[in-house]
C-alpha cells in the first residue's frame, strides 16, 4: 500500500502577500494575524496526519527567506512556480508520487489530523475526495496518482461557486467520489464573523 502525499499550497503571512481580500475588510494588520493563525492550524495537522507532507509556498523566493524557513520548520519546502492556480496545482500532481495524494490550502481553521486521515481512508476507497467548502469550493481534494492520469484542474473557475463542480467534472467517468464534512474557509471578512459565532 502506497503512502499518502499530502501536498499544502500556502503562502507566509506577511502583510500584502497573504489575505488580501481579508485585508479589505478587517484591515491588514488583523488579515496578518488570521492567516498566521489559520496556517499554524493547517500545519499541526499536517504534521500529525501521517501522510508525507510537501509545502508548496508562494512567492518561489519565499522559501528561501529566514521567516519563511521558521514558520515552515521541518517540512518539504517547493516553491509553487509561475502561471495561476491550474499550473500550480497540475505541477504539483505531476511531481508527487504515485498513490493517493491530497491538497490543501491553509485557509481552513478546523482541519484536523483525524480529518486528514479519513480523507485518506475514503480515496482509499475510492477514486477522489473532496472536503466541501462552503463557498462551492473545497478545502480538501484528493485523487489516486496512477500512470496516464492527468490533474482535473484545466478550466476550472476558481475563487467562486463552481470550482468543486468543475474538478468533478473533470473526473472520469463513474468514478466514485468520498464526500467529507462541510468547512469554512476564511476567505473575506463575513467568513471569519462566521467562522467565530460558530466557536460561541
Amino acid at each position: 500500500m502506497r503512502p499518502a502525499t499530502l501536498l499544502v499550497f500556502a503562502k507566509p503571512p506577511r502583510i500584502g502577500l497573504s489575505k488580501t481580500r481579508l485585508a479589505a475588510g478587517l484591515g491588514k494588520a488583523e488579515a496578518r494575524r488570521i492567516a498566521t493563525f489559520t496556517l499554524a492550524r493547517t500545519l499541526k495537522a499536517a504534521r500529525a496526519s501521517g501522510c508525507r507532507v510537501i509545502v508548496y509556498i508562494a512567492p518561489d523566493s519565499a522559501r528561501l527567506t529566514n521567516g519563511a524557513r521558521h514558520v515552515f520548520a521541518g517540512f518539504d519546502l517547493k516553491p509553487q512556480g509561475q502561471g495561476g492556480l491550474t499550473q500550480r496545482l497540475g505541477r504539483g500532481f505531476r511531481e508527487a508520487p504515485l498513490g493517493p495524494v491530497l491538497f490543501i490550502g491553509a485557509d481552513a481553521p478546523d482541519v484536523t489530523p483525524k480529518r486528514l486521515r479519513d480523507a485518506v481512508s475514503r480515496l482509499r476507497r475510492s477514486g477522489a475526495v473532496f472536503g466541501p467548502a462552503r463557498d462551492g469550493g473545497f478545502w480538501l481534494f484528493g485523487l489516486h496518482k496512477r500512470p496516464r492520469i492527468e490533474a482535473p484542474f484545466k478550466g476550472v473557475r476558481w475563487s467562486g461557486p463552481h470550482a468543486m463542480e468543475d474538478v468533478w467534472s473533470r473526473l472520469p467517468p463513474h468514478s466514485r467520489i468520498g464526500l467529507l464534512d462541510q468547512l469554512i474557509d476564511i476567505d473575506e471578512a463575513d467568513d471569519w464573523k462566521d467562522w467565530v459565532r460558530g466557536q460561541g
